[in-house]
């Protein structure tokens, strides 16, 4: 939960759950929140999140997340989130669990063949296929191979044995249905990654804010900003986003590069000069949640590349619902879970057809068609499609599903 995306996609949802009522005054749900937490974020973001979620009457149950030695160590954790949830039913006799991702629902599946708990199983993506895509996993290597097989196998027991299962996109759906696994589809709710769109928007940025950041980067109001919003990490093309800002200052000669990211600089800036790209033209800073609206009203269009790979069908980049709710426009790539599809022809929004210079090009030279696209429209693709209220109230329909 101290991390940017349990900041993002679970605090902010369960926060609306829990403050919701029924006709006489009393709380629908009290949450129990277990989480395994990274040493890095957890000693500097503790403080800040233990506060958010007791105002919200979250009872948060951090354990240490464990990173090796590999297998072992994930082991070790599923073990210990299965105890603590164990204590957690014991005492307080739990209805529903709801498991992010494949590893959580480990415990999910535990508890409800063992207790007959509700077993929700928000998949987040397909978690062994990522693994592959990504290159984290190499299945040549019998030991990773017998993992994935694993996963695989484990991955058609969660969805079986779900009560109710969550899918970012449509296109993870629809994949999901034509494996023919007895599925009901109708108890398969696609919920994308939401942003909240109070936090994310322009009009609670202060000009101060502004012009404290534009002072500490040395660029000026009218100057032209592409962005790039959070972690390089995995799936993010780096390469790929640094080649089409080399094309664009073609056209934009004073343009600048703006990595809003907790990404080393050194990595960043090495690869831009090899690039020939000028490392004065490259701005590299790490921001808080609260700081991130601001640094982002920067800027004049934001870019982000992600890997098209099969794994990325069940793909809802948290960040696109953020900066659209900003008003910024998007240049983003094509065969990213439901982007093609909700995306095409939307106001602010500019798909890349390939990684070359020729579709670098296409879109510099008529870069004016998404600079001249009016904040409000884009901001009202984000409202229709990644607004967490929108998300709360389909969880909360998920939950009442459970529940009547």
């Amino acid at each position: 939960m101290t991390d940017s995306l349990g900041q993002s996609q679970v605090i902010p949802y369960l926060s609306g759950l829990s403050q919701m009522k029924d006709n006489h005054g009393n709380y629908l749900y009290q949450f129990y929140l277990i989480s395994c937490e990274k040493k890095s974020f957890y000693s500097t973001e503790f403080h800040e999140t233990q506060i958010r979620l007791s105002n919200s009457n979250i009872q948060w149950l951090p354990l240490s997340y464990t990173s090796k030695p590999p297998v072992l160590s994930t082991t070790w954790d599923i073990i210990k989130l299965i105890r603590t949830a164990k204590k957690i039913h014991k005492k307080e006799k739990i209805q529903i669990v709801h498991c992010r991702s494949y590893i959580a629902a480990h415990i999910g599946l535990f508890l409800k063949k063992k207790f007959n708990v509700s077993f929700i199983f928000d998949m987040r993506g397909f978690y062994a296929d990522e693994r592959i895509d990504g290159g984290l996993w190499n299945i040549k290597n019998p030991i990773y191979n017998w993992i994935y097989q694993y996963f695989k196998k484990k991955e058609k027991q969660f969805l079986l044995n779900a009560d109710y299962i969550i899918s970012l996109t449509e296109n993870a759906k629809n994949e999901i249905l034509s494996w023919q696994l007895a599925v009901n589809s109708i108890l398969i709710k696609v919920i994308p990654c939401c942003a909240d769109l109070d936090l994310f928007d322009k009009k609670n940025v202060t000009e101060t804010e502004r012009k404290v950041w534009l002072a500490q980067f040395q660029i000026h109001p009218k100057q032209f900003i592409l962005s790039y919003l959070g972690s390089i990490g995995t799936w993010y093309l780096l390469d790929e986003m640094l080649d089409f800002f080399h094309v664009l200052k073609e056209q934009i000669k004073d343009a600048k590069f703006l990595f809003i990211t907790p990404d080393k600089s050194e990595t960043i800036i090495t690869k831009a000069i090899s690039k020939n790209i000028p490392a004065e033209d490259i701005i590299i800073q790490k921001a808080s949640r609260r700081e991130v609206p601001a640094l982002l009203s920067l800027s004049t269009v934001s870019l982000f590349f992600i890997k098209p790979v099969f794994s990325k069908k069940a793909s809802s980049p948290t960040k696109m619902g953020e900066i659209m709710g900003m008003g910024i426009p998007i240049i983003c790539n094509k065969n990213i879970g439901d982007i093609d599809t909700i995306m095409n022809n939307k106001s602010g929004i500019q798909l890349l057809n390939d990684f070359n210079r020729k579709a670098y090009q296409d879109i510099s030279s008529n870069i004016s068609k998404l600079t001249n696209t009016s904040s409000e429209e884009i901001k009202i693709v984000a409202e229709t499609y990644f607004s967490l209220r929108n998300g709360i109230e389909q969880y909360k329909e998920v939950y009442d599903y459970l529940t009547k």
